[in-house]
């Protein structure tokens, strides 16, 4: 994919999926602004891609700051492909019944994030310009304890389906990961890690968790089709199938 002379904004682009996808874009020729909250996460992310780390524009980016947001799509216009991967907020886990209401609603930041993003961008988005939102495929497959999470990943496949008609001719699609292997998994223990993937394996049809760039890949690509809009493509290596 060569994506040459080609703009393209990430937010939440220190880490995991969305720094993947901020080197793969750059990898491909694209002008990339890469955008967190976190200095030292910017100034790591840019260390961690060597001299590739330094043709990336490594921005300040809170994706519950609306001017902030505006102010950094202006100066990346025109953008060709605005890809949001940002949580947002700390999310819940557990029972449901059990769980605090403040937890569960402070999931939706992820949702309230994207929304900010999404007011910010199409504005300086160009005419064949493409959004990529970051679902879950958790979203139509809930494990235990994955309620907030689930709840949240339908609430951004419905956010997008209603806004493709708005925005069109301009696009915006979901990318849906599965069991991904990010930084999400950071506060446990290599051991601990290996055992959670191992256990989890056994309900992936292809035996494995998946990777950033695996779904990096799925995100430029459908970036990059001019024929899509309103979907959700998954990644998830056959987790969601029975």
């Amino acid at each position: 994919m060569n994506w040459t002379g080609k703009r393209v904004v990430v937010l939440g682009g220190t880490s995991g999926i969305g720094l993947a996808c901020a080197r793969q874009a750059a990898e491909a020729g694209a002008e990339v602004w890469s955008g967190g909250r976190s200095a030292e996460r910017r100034q790591q992310a840019a260390s961690s891609l060597g001299d590739l780390g330094q043709r990336i524009h490594w921005v300040e980016a809170d994706v519950q700051d609306p001017e902030g947001l505006a102010k950094l799509c202006a100066e990346a216009a025109p953008i060709d492909a605005l890809i949001l991967a940002a949580t947002g907020t700390e999310r819940a886990v557990g029972p449901f019944m059990k769980m605090p209401m403040e937890g569960f609603q402070r999931s939706f930041g992820k949702l309230w994030g994207y929304a900010n993003g999404v007011q910010a961008g199409v504005p300086h988005l160009r005419e064949d310009g493409a959004i990529v939102l970051v679902g879950g495929a958790v979203a139509r497959k809930c494990p235990p304890g994955m309620i907030a999470i689930s709840s949240v990943g339908n609430a951004v496949e419905g956010f997008c389906r209603a806004l493709a008609a708005e925005i069109a001719p301009r696009r915006v699609n979901v990318v849906a990961p599965g069991l991904i292997n990010t930084g999400m998994f950071d506060t446990v223990s290599a051991e601990q890690r290996q055992v959670m993937f191992d256990q989890a394996a056994g309900n992936i049809l292809l035996g494995r968790v998946g990777e950033p760039s695996e779904v990096a890949a799925m995100i430029l690509a459908v970036a990059g089709n001019h024929y899509m809009t309103g979907t959700t493509v998954d990644v998830e290596g056959g987790s969601l199938i029975p």
